[in-house]
């Protein structure tokens, strides 16, 4: 008898990756899930830290290896069926794979989401969707459902997208460990140890209060110092501005020397998934870098700047003279392309009256009760709200 050998990714963060399950390594091999390798995961964020190189691929790899942790949960292993556990591992898998170029600076100005294009490509693209249909034939349609949060398995929803999931789990650690900052450490095995599941939801005990609201003040702190980076900002500000002129150009019937159909086709329809599939940062870079030769001035311009890290100079939105000026100083055909405004949000703990999906629960041997009346700090935090969002003006620099 010859047994199946384990596939293992070796991994910074978790020493293994595990593959048990035959489906999951032909996801893994699958050509849309091999795309993920190159899209990078924090896209403008590398112009700051330089060696936050890592990718969808491996992040999507430590949300599943979370995923198959979790499932060593004792409420999870008894609890969950055979299918459930691999509607689990796959959505964990998949959760990203609908993702474009430099992501969320793709979905902005093609006014795309990734999980809706994820949801379709795992119902609709041949190869997923026949990898799937291995199981049953209605397996792809519940990955698909978990994806978008309809509400038909809440629990698995709840570990693949909520305030603590294996989504956040790994990207905080694997974030803060490729940009070499602090921020983003999280204790994954008391958060682990401390899950309960009661009436199909997660309930973490008395114990891990203090863990969670150092995840809380942690994820807070990746944001506004990592994710949020006004360089990095800026960066992908520069890339929308590139996206925005090719696509007001392509109205304007503008004959581009270079081979944009792929990115014609997305942006025409983001449910293409040939052309799709063709769409990744290699392919933009490419595209941007032959733009440097473009005719057109400001996408000439627009490119060099985003190919050669020309970083774009930024104001608060309060120093209105100062913005008067700088748009002064543009022509009115670059004033659409050369400056604009960017805002961002986040608060430490997301806390809606109207929401019971955003509370957490914590079990102190007695009661179930909310973590924001458990926690004086979470609690506190919602009494005096924190800093919830920036806006800065950003304009393109005269660099030479």
């Amino acid at each position: 008898m010859i047994l199946e050998r384990q596939l293992v990714f070796s991994d910074p963060i978790y020493g293994y990756v595990r593959v048990e399950n035959g489906f999951i390594k032909r996801l893994i091999n699958s050509k849309f899930f091999q795309r993920l390798r190159r899209i990078k995961q924090l896209s403008g964020v590398t112009m700051v830290f330089h060696t936050a190189e890592h990718s969808r691929f491996s992040h999507s790899l430590g949300a599943y290896e979370i995923a198959r942790r979790f499932l060593d949960i004792p409420d999870l292993k008894s609890g969950f069926s055979k299918r459930e556990k691999e509607l689990f591992l796959a959505s964990a898998l998949l959760h990203d794979i609908g993702h474009g170029p430099y992501s969320h600076a793709f979905e902005k100005v093609f006014n795309t989401n990734h999980e809706s294009i994820g949801a379709y490509i795992i119902t609709n693209h041949k190869e997923i969707r026949s990898i799937l249909n291995d199981i049953d034939n209605e397996f792809a349609n519940d990955v698909s459902s978990i994806i978008l949060k309809k509400g038909k398995f809440p629990l698995i929803e709840q570990l693949i997208s909520s305030q603590v999931d294996v989504d956040r789990l790994d990207y905080l650690i694997r974030d803060s460990y490729h940009t070499g900052v602090p921020y983003g450490r999280v204790d994954i095995d008391k958060i682990t140890r401390s899950i309960n599941i009661v009436d199909s939801k997660i309930v973490f005990k008395e114990s891990a209060l203090n863990t969670l609201e150092s995840f809380f003040f942690n994820r807070y702190h990746m944001y506004w110092q990592v994710y949020y980076h006004p360089v990095g900002r800026a960066y992908e500000f520069n890339l929308e501005m590139i996206y925005r002129r090719i696509s007001d150009l392509i109205k304007e019937g503008y004959n581009f020397s270079n081979n944009i159909n792929f990115l014609i086709r997305v942006m025409e329809n983001p449910y293409d998934l040939d052309a799709y599939l063709a769409i990744d940062d290699y392919y933009i870079n490419g595209l941007i870098n032959s733009l440097l030769y473009s005719k057109d001035e400001i996408l000439k311009n627009l490119s060099c700047d985003f190919l050669n890290r020309k970083i774009w100079g930024y104001v608060d939105l309060d120093k209105k003279d100062l913005i008067d000026e700088i748009k002064s100083n543009f022509k009115n055909n670059e004033i659409n392309y050369y400056c604009g405004i960017t805002a961002v949000r986040q608060s430490i703990y997301q806390h809606s009256l109207y929401d019971t999906d955003r509370e957490l629960f914590i079990f102190d041997d007695k009661n179930i009760v909310k973590l924001s009346e458990k926690s004086e700090i979470i609690k506190n935090l919602i009494d005096k709200p924190n800093k919830t969002d920036d806006k800065l003006f950003y304009r393109k620099q005269n660099h030479e």
